[in-house]
């Protein structure tokens, strides 16, 4: 079964968010094969699964817990459509929830504006909810797909700021 089938599966969880915003100045981190893990979970290393890497790399600093982390669960909020889901298959590539962890879970929501990850330390409560900023979203919106890797390596590239910002209750 595919990922896409995986995450439409899992909206039936039916969980929601709330939405407001509040920037993180961190830049990003060099880690060494971020290109290549994006790749392998989505097939691509585009901007907005390298943008979902970066914010689940971020939540897990911030959460402080280590990749692969059973206490974490990770709820992506967005529309049923590529661009915005692909968000989901970085964060999983960063963080090593899955599906079958039952930790991974894609909640659909109507609006592009919605789009949203939550991040929680399920001993602790901890949560962190991120999005991607206006900024990112204005500037790779509509990447033509022979551009989408160098996209995905600019993203890297970027301060957290550019690519994220929180989202406070």
């Amino acid at each position: 079964m595919s990922m896409r089938h995986h995450f439409l599966l899992s909206v039936t969880l039916g969980l929601t968010l709330g939405c407001a915003g509040a920037k993180p100045t961190a830049t990003p981190s060099a880690e060494p094969g971020v290109l290549e893990r994006v790749a392998l979970v989505h097939g691509g290393a585009g901007p907005w699964a390298v943008a979902g890497y970066r914010m689940g790399d971020y939540a897990l600093q911030q959460l402080g817990l280590p990749r692969g982390s059973f206490k974490l669960e990770v709820i992506h909020h967005s529309p049923a459509k590529v661009q915005y889901t692909c968000v989901a298959d970085g964060a999983a590539a960063a963080t090593g929830a899955s599906l079958g962890k039952l930790n991974l879970s894609l909640v659909a929501t109507p609006s592009p504006a919605d789009v949203a990850t939550t991040f929680r330390n399920r001993d602790t409560g901890q949560s962190l909810t991120l999005r991607p900023s206006a900024s990112f979203v204005q500037r790779f919106r509509d990447v033509p797909r022979e551009k989408l890797g160098e996209a995905g390596r600019a993203v890297l590239t970027l301060p957290d700021a550019d690519v994220f910002e929180t989202v406070t209750p």
